[in-house]
């Protein structure tokens, strides 16, 4: 179970990272009843977000593909699914899908790669890897400081 002491700041930088993926769930509950254990949540971030900066590198490497269908990753869906489900799951089986959104206009050669929206999707994506990361920083430096004290 997530609990609020220690983890408060941790689970709302997490609330707040999923959010801002357009999450329309009351996470924190979900978070506080079903995670336990906050380095799962944020391991299954950092994965997603990994497999999707190599996503986007592999459409912007394609920018000029005839035929190429640019690929995205779904995570942050599947996560909101397992979170709203009743029974019990175990973070680390949710991971990341490719998948083909095919909703982007596809030009004459029949590509529909968008190298502006692709950079832009990097940044979004740096972002949110560079704060996984933190997360997992502050965590590890709060089991630090507890084995430190005595």
């Amino acid at each position: 179970m997530l609990k609020m002491a220690g983890h408060g700041h941790l689970a709302r930088l997490l609330l707040f990272l999923l959010s801002r993926q357009g999450l329309c769930i009351n996470i924190w509950e979900l978070l506080m009843s079903k995670t336990e254990n906050i380095l799962d949540l944020i391991d299954a971030g950092i994965k997603a977000e990994t497999l999707r900066q190599k996503a986007i590198a592999n459409n912007i490497a394609n920018l000029e593909t005839p035929g190429y269908r640019r690929v995205d990753v779904k995570f942050e869906e599947l996560l909101a699914k397992c979170l709203r489900s009743s029974g019990e799951f175990d973070l680390s089986e949710v991971e990341a899908q490719i998948y083909r959104p095919k909703q982007t206009p596809v030009k004459s050669n029949g590509n529909d790669v968008n190298l502006e929206a692709e950079i832009g999707q990097m940044i979004k994506n740096t972002l949110r890897h560079k704060t996984y990361i933190r997360l997992l920083s502050k965590k590890y430096n709060q089991i630090e400081l507890a084995i430190s004290v005595k």
